[in-house]
C-alpha cells in the first residue's frame, strides 16, 4: 500500500504532465527518418512512422500542413520533418506533429518534378509515336502566354519580319503564381474548341524554376497531351526544362525559337514552290516542245484540203496519161489484128480473085453466079463482071463437056 503522504495520480494526470514535459523540452524541432506506413486519411490529414535502424516514432500532420505539398509522400522516402513532440492522451503516445516536410538530399519541388514526370512517363504523355506533325505552313498560330510578358512582343517581332502572311491568336494567361497552371491549361483547350488555329505556342520568358512551376504541373500536361492541334513549348532555356516541354509535340528553348520555326517554314515552303515552279516550268517547255514537233510532223502528213486536191488532180491527169497510152496501145494492137484480118479477107475475096484476070458470070437480071454451064442455053443473057468494069452477051453455044483447063 502506497504511504499516505504519496501522491497518487491519474492516468490523465500523468499523461498531462509527461506531454507538458515534452512540450517544453522539444518545442520544436527537426528530425530525420524514413517514411513507413504512410496513411492519407479521408479527412486530409497525414499519418504515418518515422524510423530509422534502431527506433521508430509516430508521426502526425493535420491537413491545413500538407496542402501545399508537392511532392508525393509514400512508404521508403527518406525526409526530414519539422514540428513538435505532442502526447496524444487516448493512446499515451508521443508522436511529432509535422509542420513541413522535405525530402532528404533532394529539395521538394525537384522530387514532385521526378514523380510528375515518372508517372506521365509509365501513361505514355512522353512517347514520341503520339506526337504530331506541325504543318507545312501555319498561317494561324494561337500564343499561350502573358500579353504583357515579353515572350509575345519577341514573336510578333520575328514573324512581322520573318512571316507577315502568319495571323496571331493572343490568349492571354498568367504564366506563374497561384492559378496559372489553370488557366495555361484552359487556354490550350479554349484553342482546340476555336478550332481556328493551325498550332499552339505555349511559352513565355526565361526565370527560376519556381517562376516556371506552373508549367510543370499535371494540368497543363493533360492539356497539352489531349491537344488535337499540333503545340510548340517555348518555356525558359534549356537548363529549365519543364513538364510541357516534354509533353508538347515540338519543344524550342525560347518564344523566339519559336516563332523562327513558322518563319522557317515559310522559307522551306516558299523554297519548294520555286522548286516546283522551276520543275512545272521545265515541263511545260519540254511537253510544247514535243508538241510543236508533233504538229510539223503532222503537218507534212496531213496536208491541206487544197494541197490534197491539187495532188489528186495530178494523180487523175497522170491516170488520164496512162489511161489514154494504154488506150493507144490497145487500139494499136487492135489496128494490126484488123489489117492481118482484112488481108486474109482480101485474099478470099472475089474481087481479089477478079484482080488476078479472073471473072464472074452470071444471068442477066437474075445476079446468080453460073457455075455449071449446063444451066445455059442459046440465047442467054450473061452478065460478065471483071476486075474493072462488066459486060453483057449473049450464049451463042453451050459446051458442057469441055474441061476447066481448056477454059484455061
Amino acid at each position: 500500500m502506497p504511504d499516505k503522504n504519496q501522491r497518487i495520480f491519474t492516468v490523465s494526470e500523468i499523461t498531462q504532465d509527461i506531454k507538458i514535459i515534452l512540450e517544453n523540452t522539444f518545442s520544436t524541432l527537426w528530425v530525420e527518418g524514413e517514411i513507413s506506413n504512410f496513411r492519407a486519411a479521408t479527412s486530409g490529414h497525414f499519418y504515418f512512422t518515422l524510423k530509422d535502424k534502431d527506433a521508430v516514432l509516430g508521426s502526425a500532420m493535420f491537413s491545413r500542413a500538407n496542402r501545399e505539398i508537392k511532392f508525393k509522400i509514400e512508404d521508403g522516402l527518406k525526409v526530414i520533418c519539422f514540428g513538435k513532440i505532442d502526447v496524444y492522451p487516448p493512446r499515451g503516445q508521443y508522436q511529432l506533429i509535422v509542420e513541413k516536410i522535405e525530402p532528404k538530399g533532394i529539395g521538394a519541388q525537384q522530387l514532385a518534378f521526378e514523380q510528375l514526370k515518372n508517372k506521365l512517363a509509365k501513361e505514355g504523355l512522353f512517347d514520341p509515336g503520339h506526337k504530331k506533325t506541325l504543318p507545312l505552313m501555319p498561317f494561324r498560330a494561337g500564343i499561350v502566354t502573358s500579353s504583357a510578358g515579353a515572350a509575345v512582343r519577341d514573336i510578333l517581332q520575328i514573324l512581322q519580319k520573318g512571316a507577315t502572311c502568319v495571323d496571331v491568336v493572343i490568349r492571354s494567361v498568367r504564366v506563374q503564381g497561384e492559378g496559372a497552371a489553370k488557366e495555361i491549361a484552359s487556354a490550350v483547350e479554349d484553342f482546340n474548341r476555336f478550332g481556328e488555329v493551325d498550332a499552339i505556342i505555349i511559352c513565355r520568358g526565361g526565370g527560376s524554376v519556381e517562376d516556371l512551376w506552373s508549367f510543370n504541373e499535371e494540368v497543363v500536361a493533360r492539356a497539352i497531351y489531349n491537344s488535337a492541334i499540333p503545340t510548340i513549348s517555348a518555356v525558359g532555356h534549356q537548363i529549365n526544362t519543364t513538364l510541357s516541354d516534354l509533353v508538347a509535340d515540338v519543344f524550342v528553348e525560347t518564344p523566339s525559337a519559336a516563332a523562327k520555326i513558322i518563319v522557317d517554314k515559310k522559307h522551306a515552303l516558299l523554297s519548294d514552290l520555286d522548286g516546283y515552279k522551276y520543275e512545272l516550268v521545265a515541263a511545260l517547255s519540254a511537253l510544247i516542245s514535243d508538241l510543236k514537233n508533233t504538229l510539223v510532223a503532222l503537218k507534212h502528213m496531213l496536208k491541206s484540203p487544197l494541197d490534197r486536191l491539187l495532188e489528186k488532180q495530178q494523180h487523175l491527169d497522170e491516170l488520164s496519161v496512162a489511161l489514154n497510152n494504154h488506150m493507144r496501145h490497145c487500139l494499136s494492137i487492135v489496128k494490126e489484128r484488123a489489117f492481118s484480118l482484112i488481108k486474109r479477107l482480101d485474099a478470099l475475096s472475089p474481087l481479089a480473085v477478079l484482080s488476078r484476070g479472073y471473072s464472074l458470070s452470071m444471068l442477066a437480071g437474075e445476079g446468080t453466079v453460073i457455075k455449071d454451064a449446063s444451066g445455059l442455053k442459046a440465047g442467054d443473057a450473061v452478065k460478065t463482071i471483071l476486075d474493072k468494069g462488066a459486060f453483057i452477051s449473049t450464049v451463042q453455044e453451050v459446051l458442057k463437056d469441055e474441061q476447066r483447063k481448056t477454059i484455061v
